[in-house]
């Protein structure tokens, strides 16, 4: 009994070891305007994730050091990690940011200098940002993206996508951050015919200005888009953590969109 239960747990901890832990965080405004007490909350938040996407970096004074602030203090919380910081995006008619990655390094080693998307940086206002990781022997890319505001038809953009798998054949791309679009919208028919799928469906990730009816969330616009053929999901979905605030109006000096997060090992 004790072997079987012995083998059992063995099973487990290899089964956990062998998956990975993505999370994705538009974290507005990303700089100086983040308290400390954002900051560690920020990090309590993430902590039990492998890597983590950041949209929204301020690209002026503040947002590189708020980044290194952040890692600095998921390391403190016992694990060893990591961070890379984007320059900023080369949009000229809107606004400029930069984007970051912070990972374990016993979870995922960074394969190559992350960088930004550059083939259609004229058509993509913040071009998204490509960083290779292996995981198990195995690769993933992931490419963090922040799209224009609704209004401004991120549609426009976002129908540039379906040209990455081939111009990038030797990368598996998964595609993630807030995209100020919803899954459903035609414009992501292309990839899903190309055999990826989204994370989420039918699920609002950004916070409203007043929980009506104990709704509190608005759009459906933070996602992630992986290639079915290329990971297996385990479990995946979003954090609440407005729910930790007695406000709205608390909660969004976080950030004004939730967390989304998922778990895979790739095949």
């Amino acid at each position: 009994m004790k072997k079987t239960l012995s083998l059992v747990l063995l099973f487990f901890t290899f089964l956990s070891l062998a998956q990975t832990k993505v999370v994705s965080w538009n974290l507005e405004n990303f700089g100086k305007s983040k308290s400390d007490i954002h900051l560690n909350y920020i990090a309590k938040t993430i902590s039990n994730y492998d890597i983590i996407a950041i949209q929204e970096v301020v690209a002026g004074i503040g947002g590189a050091q708020t980044v290194a602030k952040l890692a600095s203090l998921l390391n403190e919380k016992g694990n060893k990690w990591d961070y890379k910081i984007s320059d900023p995006t080369s949009s000229s008619s809107y606004k400029t940011e930069r984007y970051a990655f912070i990972w374990k390094t016993n979870k995922a080693k960074l394969k190559s200098r992350p960088s930004l998307e550059k083939k259609f940086s004229v058509e993509i206002d913040r071009e998204p940002y490509f960083a290779t990781f292996e995981i198990n022997k195995k690769t993933i890319t992931l490419v963090n993206f922040h799209a224009i505001t609704k209004k401004k038809q991120p549609e426009t953009e976002i129908k540039y996508f379906k040209f990455l798998p081939n111009e990038y054949p030797h990368l598996n791309l998964i595609f993630l951050g807030d995209f100020n679009c919803p899954e459903k919208h035609s414009v992501f028919n292309p990839l899903k015919k190309m055999g990826y799928a989204s994370l989420l469906k039918n699920q609002k990730t950004t916070l409203k200005h007043q929980c009506k009816s104990n709704i509190c969330l608005a759009s459906e616009f933070d996602n992630i888009f992986y290639k079915t053929s290329s990971l297996k999901v385990f479990n995946s979905g979003i954090i609440k953590f407005y729910e930790d605030f007695d406000s709205l109006q608390n909660a969004r000096k976080v950030s004004d969109h939730i967390p989304i997060w998922f778990e895979f090992s790739l095949n």
